[in-house]
This record gives C-alpha cells, structure tokens and sequence, in this order.
C-alpha cells in the first residue's frame, strides 16, 4: 500500500474492544518483539474503504492496528507517581502496533480515542503509564503529542541491568531476567565462577516513562501536588550508545559448579 500523504482521515476510522485472542495475534504477528504481553483490555482500530462492486459501493473493514492496556509490572507502579494512587488505579499501554501508510497522527490520535474510551471497560483506572524504549532510538513522541507527562527514566531506576552474552562479536545476548535465572545472580565475581570463561555484558537501557491521568481538574491538581518524582521537561536527544564490557575470566580459577 502507498504511504498515505499528511494526516490520518479520522472519519474512516473506528475503534472499539475486541477479544484478547484477536489482539494477541495482531501483537505476536506485527509488534517489533514479536511477543505477547499482560492485556486487560485490547483495542481493534479499523479502516473502512470504499470497495467499488458491480451494483453498490461496498465498505471493507480492516484491521490496522492494536492498542493494548493491561496490568503494570512491578508493584511500585503506582507510589512511583503518587501516594495518592494505589495499584488496582494503575494500568499500562503495553502494546501500540499500527499498519504504516494511514497518516502520520494515527498513533497519537488512536491512543487519545482509546484513553477516553478507557473508563469503561476500566472505570477504576487513575494513571496510565507506558514507556519508549531508548534502546530502540524511541522517545515518545506520540505520548509528548497526546498529553502524558514526562517521568525521565535512569532517576527511576534503582540499579543498572546487564544482558549477558557468553559469545562475542555478533554476540548473543541473554536479558537480565533470563541470566538471573540461568546463573542465579548478576554479581559479576560470581558470574565468572559460573559461567568460567570470558564473557560479555551490556548495560540494558532504561526505558522512557510517561504517565496519564484519567481524573477530574480537582483530583488531578492534588496528584500533582503530591508526586513521588516531579514529572520533567521532554525529552529531545534520541542518541544510544551501547555499553558493552567484556568480563575476561582467569581459566585457572577453579569452578565450584564443576570441582
């Protein structure tokens, strides 16, 4: 399909819930991680075209596009915005996936009709957060176009994460969570003792984080007044720069796995 020139015809889009099962498969099939992720609710984006037939015009509707909201990982979520929301207040955009070629707003616009749309299929939701990965050279400018507050991302992370490769260059990274329970601890003396031969790590990324409130003027004013980190200026600079340090293991220690 030709890419489409300016902005998305928003009166040839519709948006409405659809099963999970039909979300799940959208994700795997077109999301850059191909992977599935925490859903309480999906949301379908339709295109409706005109399809000429031999008697009548005929609309064909087309799935183009998910957004997906589901449970926050980590039980910090929600006292990382604010005391004044607890967890159960708190959801998460976890997945955006949208065909190329429907104008360059459609994410922006899909994501502020499916905010507002949020309530009901959530009616306990205050914040919503979601994130831009640095790492894939994102920092959320569809978020900066729909109005989420800007969190930062390294003064919210409480230590660094380190994927492990036990190959060099092309490397073959494994991410944190995996090595942490392939070797059962990210310490680097014990990683040599484990793994007993020179290997490499990267310092993962930290992500983009933006929060959305889905409260009234006067509930909102005393969120912000209360804000466990103040929320920042945007985000401008999109460079990463991976940090990769090679962990040289002396091959005469000897391995306590292995003894």
């Amino acid at each position: 399909m030709e890419e489409k020139e300016g902005y998305v015809d928003t009166s040839l889009v519709s948006i409405r819930v659809i099963p999970k099962s039909i979300g799940k498969e959208f994700v795997v099939k077109n999301h850059y991680s191909h992977k599935w992720t925490l859903c309480d609710v999906a949301f379908g984006i339709f295109f409706n075209t005109q399809s000429p037939s031999q008697f009548f015009d005929a609309v064909e509707e087309k799935l183009i596009g998910v957004v997906i909201y589901g449970g926050p990982v980590g039980r910090s979520a929600a006292e990382s915005i604010s005391p004044l929301i607890n967890l159960e207040q708190v959801t998460e955009l976890t997945r955006l996936v949208i065909y190329d070629g429907y104008g360059r707003n459609i994410e922006s616009y899909c994501i502020s009709k499916t905010l507002s749309m949020l309530k009901d299929s959530l009616p306990n939701v205050k914040a919503v957060i979601s994130y831009a990965d640095n790492e894939q050279g994102h920092r959320g400018i569809i978020y900066q176009a729909t109005g989420f507050y800007y969190q930062g991302n390294s003064s919210l992370a409480l230590m660094p994460n380190f994927s492990i490769s036990e190959v060099g260059p092309p490397y073959k990274w494994m991410h944190s969570r995996t090595a942490f329970s392939t070797y059962g601890s990210h310490n680097v003396e014990h990683l040599k003792k484990t793994i007993g031969k020179t290997f490499w790590r990267k310092k993962e990324s930290t992500k983009h984080r933006y929060v959305y409130l889905l409260v009234n003027k006067v509930e909102k004013k005393k969120i912000l007044s209360n804000l466990k980190h103040p929320f920042l200026p945007y985000p401008k600079d999109t460079t990463y720069k991976e940090d990769i340090e090679e962990i040289k293991v002396d091959n005469k220690i000897e391995n306590p796995f292995f003894s």
